[in-house]
């Protein structure tokens, strides 16, 4: 369940990651659907959070390569994240610009 949920978050942000390719007079659209694979994306994030500190709160043990392996996924989906942001907010101010140049 968790690979097509990865599927689908992929396939919502893939017009940010290919923002050159982007038709501009669509852009709204664009928009919409990845602030949806955003919103997917931090809902990953909040899930392998919760994975890697409610062992620790209910004092279980968790296998060492287990929370490494987690903490390293956390990092890339956080910085992944940021990323994405940052193009959303590049999209949003060309979209705002007439002439399309953002600065």
């Amino acid at each position: 369940m968790a690979i097509l949920v990865w599927i689908l978050a992929a396939w919502l942000i893939l017009p940010l990651i290919n923002l050159d390719k982007v038709d501009m007079s669509n852009v709204i659209h664009y928009l919409y659907r990845t602030a949806l694979g955003l919103t997917l994306l931090i809902i990953l994030f909040g899930k392998t959070m919760f994975d890697i500190i409610f062992p620790w709160v209910h004092d279980r043990k968790i296998p060492a390569l287990n929370a490494v392996l987690l903490t390293l996924y956390a990092i890339g989906l956080g910085a992944g994240i940021v990323f994405l942001v940052v193009r959303l907010a590049v999209l949003y101010m060309k979209s705002r610009s007439s002439s399309g140049v953002v600065f």
